[in-house]
């Protein structure tokens, strides 16, 4: 997690014993890790980026900031800061302070929810014992929001939400073309940015893309998503502050790939220990393939126990 700045993520589905689940990939350069979760909640990836080490929820400025951006009301948040500013909670503890709020425990599911996200994220960004993640590289998902202190987001998958849309008026499919062309021509410029980046091209790209997505056009769907492109401005243009930073997340989607393709051919696990020993292996075979070593020879490096070979993060500490 230290070797780079950013970190990227993706999903895809998962059976354990017949029961849905979900795998998380996390992955940058040099690794590629497998998890596999129950639910794909907020909470259930921060748990993944911090080790699942127990969750503390630490309720400071920050914390207040995204109860009231998660749309509390001023009561709730106010009884918050009452009783718990700039205090380190565990869950036991957190748990108490809610039901307290929520005398009904079948009322304020969501709310109750925002409230621990709030908490374990503002605790997990000032998690001195972890390599905090600064950027996260993900899709437009909901779970993947608020997790890091920036989020990019891929321009592949902001680019599919076009593909999506299926004009029958003439007009409106030259007007979806023209577009598109535009579209992929700024994508190009970006990407020769990256290769010379140059703060006076970050700026001129900048307005550029402002540009690109004041387009007005006859077609309703296609200015209604032409905007959603505009909300995203701030993450889909992080490269231009991180040059280091891919404008996809083809690497998460490749790692799902190979977990796709394993769950064809194996169909599910069937117990907690066996789904943790998929994760594991599969981290290996694919991190071994980035760090250029056989998993074949490495694993049995370490069931021999000769411990000839330098560990993956040995061999990643090298590289960076």
């Amino acid at each position: 997690m230290k070797s780079t700045r950013y970190q990227q993520i993706d999903d895809t589905s998962a059976k354990v014993n017949g029961q849905n689940q979900y795998f998380e990939i996390l992955c940058n350069p040099f690794y590629t890790a497998y998890f596999t979760i129950p639910s794909k909640d907020r909470l259930s990836i921060l748990d993944i980026l911090q080790g699942n080490k127990p969750r503390s929820y630490f309720f400071n400025e920050e914390a207040f900031t995204l109860l009231e951006s998660f749309g509390l009301s001023n009561k709730i948040i106010s009884k918050m800061r009452d009783n718990a500013l700039d205090k380190v909670l565990d869950e036991k503890h957190l748990q108490h302070l809610i039901n307290g709020i929520f005398h009904d425990p079948n009322k304020g599911r969501n709310i109750r929810t925002r409230i621990m996200e709030s908490g374990a994220i503002a605790a997990y960004h000032n998690n001195t014992d972890i390599s905090v993640v600064k950027v996260l590289l993900s899709d437009d998902a909901p779970q993947f929001k608020k997790l890091t202190k920036e989020q990019a987001l891929c321009w592949i998958h902001d680019a599919r939400n076009y593909k999506k849309l299926e004009p029958i008026v003439p007009l409106h499919k030259k007007e979806l073309e023209d577009f598109q062309s535009h579209y992929w021509k700024y994508y190009r410029q970006l990407l020769q940015f990256k290769e010379n980046p140059i703060q006076e091209n970050a700026e001129k790209l900048s307005a550029e893309f402002d540009e690109l997505v004041s387009t007005k056009t006859n077609y309703k769907a296609l200015n209604e998503r032409i905007e959603k492109t505009k909300e995203n401005k701030s993450e889909l243009l992080l490269t231009l502050k991180y040059p280091e930073i891919p404008l996809h997340n083809n690497d998460a989607e490749l790692g799902a790939r190979s977990q796709v393709r394993k769950r064809d051919v194996s169909l599910h696990t069937m117990t907690k220990e066996g789904t943790k020993a998929s994760d594991t292996f599969m981290t290996i075979v694919q991190t071994a393939k980035k760090l250029g070593i056989s998993a074949y020879d490495y694993i049995g490096d370490r069931v021999s126990k000769s411990f000839k070979m330098p560990s993956p993060a040995e061999l990643i500490y090298c590289k960076i």
